[in-house]
C-alpha cells in the first residue's frame, strides 16, 4: 500500500490560516507559525469576550438605571426591591432604555413601584 503524504491538505490549512490572520501586524499574517498562534489566541479571546459582552452590558445597565433612580430620590437597589414588591416585571434592559430615553417614562415607573410596595 502506498504511503500517505499530507501535501495538499498542509497547503490548503496553511492558506485558511494565513487567510483568517490576514490584516494582522508583521509576521502574524506572514509565517505560517505565528500566524496560527496568533489564529488561536483571536479564536479564545472572541468566544471568551462573547460571554464577557453581556455581563459588561448588564453592568453599564445597572449604573444607568442607578443613576436614573438617584435623580428619583432612591437609589438601585431600593427600586429594584420595589419593583420586585409592586410585581413590575421591567428588565434590566429596558429599564435602562427607558431612563435613557424618556425620564419621564421612568420617573412614572419609579412612583409606581414605590406606591406599590
Amino acid at each position: 500500500m502506498a504511503r500517505v503524504k499530507t501535501g495538499p491538505y498542509r497547503r490548503q490549512h496553511h492558506k485558511k490560516v494565513l487567510k483568517i490572520t490576514k490584516g494582522q501586524f508583521g509576521t502574524r499574517h506572514r509565517l505560517f507559525r505565528r500566524a496560527n498562534e496568533a489564529m488561536l489566541k483571536s479564536l479564545w479571546y472572541s468566544y471568551r469576550d462573547r460571554r464577557v459582552r453581556k455581563r459588561d452590558l448588564r453592568r453599564l445597565w445597572i449604573a444607568r438605571i442607578n443613576a436614573a433612580a438617584r435623580l428619583n430620590g432612591t437609589t438601585y437597589s431600593r427600586l429594584i426591591h420595589a419593583m420586585k414588591d409592586s410585581q413590575i416585571n421591567l428588565n434590566r434592559k429596558v429599564l435602562a432604555d427607558l431612563a435613557v430615553r424618556d425620564p419621564k417614562a421612568f420617573s412614572a415607573v419609579v412612583a409606581r413601584a414605590q406606591a406599590g410596595s
